[in-house]
């Protein structure tokens, strides 16, 4: 009986601690387009926008920048409508956060 009991109570555990890892809330980040290669440091002097489309069309990712420069996020789902377009907007972010990649739910204005 003990067995029983033990056993079921680690399939529970085990089984709690699964569904807590994999759900997760959506999270909201407000912060600016930019890309993979200028990390949102786009040397003052150029477009924001401008430079952003030019990275992306030499193979670079979009990412979302946050905390004034301090943090850059990934994007894992790079072809969500409409991101492409506003590379050096700031943009209201929500989605989910798995590791340090961000996965794209809604986009909107701040």
């Amino acid at each position: 009986m003990k067995k029983v009991l033990a056993s079921a109570l680690v399939l529970t555990c085990v089984g709690w601690m699964s569904a807590r890892t994999t759900y997760t809330a959506p999270q909201t980040w407000t912060g600016v387009i930019s890309d993979s290669m200028c990390n949102g440091d786009h040397g003052g002097e150029v477009d924001e926008k401008e430079c952003t489309e030019k990275c992306m069309k030499n193979g670079d990712k979009l990412v979302l920048v946050t905390d004034f420069g301090k943090k850059v996020w990934q994007i894992s789902n790079q072809n969500f409508p409409g991101l492409s377009e506003r590379g050096g907007a700031t943009v209201k972010v929500t989605g989910e956060l798995k590791g340090d990649a961000i996965t794209i739910a809604k986009v909107d204005k701040p």
